[in-house]
């Protein structure tokens, strides 16, 4: 079996070898053998980095990945994994969907209806929520002021 380089995997699947080795840190990687002191790796590197490609364009964080590889039994089946941390992730984003909507909403009412000259008008607008930005007030025991 031939052992490849972190150069020539990084070749083979696009990525940076500093890309690699943080896998390898935070530990969605383990850590190759040691050949006078450079990493060797097997070709079974390319199909476990394949998955992480795919699930990063998926949306998935690293955590969640580290999750897909180690978060299970081992007699856990790859498909049962991808269909939990699927269903998961599918929620999160008709959460984020629906946020995304709202301010498409809000950015419309700003293009159209703020005619404010300054910021500071702007801002007295949106404060008595009389402003085209405005958003429905918090409670008082909500609001808290940010430094």
């Amino acid at each position: 079996m031939s052992h490849l380089t972190i150069s020539e995997v990084a070749q083979q699947v696009g990525l940076r070898p500093s890309a690699i080795r943080y896998y390898e840190q935070i530990g969605i990687l383990l850590p190759p053998q040691r050949i006078s002191g450079q990493r060797r790796y097997d070709a079974t590197v390319l199909n476990r980095l394949a998955v992480i490609q795919r699930a990063r364009q998926l949306g998935f964080t690293l955590d969640q990945i580290k999750r897909l590889f180690f978060g299970f039994r081992n007699v856990t089946p790859a498909s049962a994994r991808w269909q939990e941390l699927s269903q998961r992730k599918l929620s999160e984003l008709e959460i984020l969907s629906g946020q995304i909507k709202t301010m498409q909403r809000l950015l419309r009412k700003m293009m159209e209806k703020c005619h404010c000259d300054t910021l500071d008008q702007c801002g007295r607008g949106i404060f008595k929520s009389d402003c085209a930005g405005a958003l429905p007030k918090p409670s008082p025991a909500k609001r808290r002021i940010t430094r």
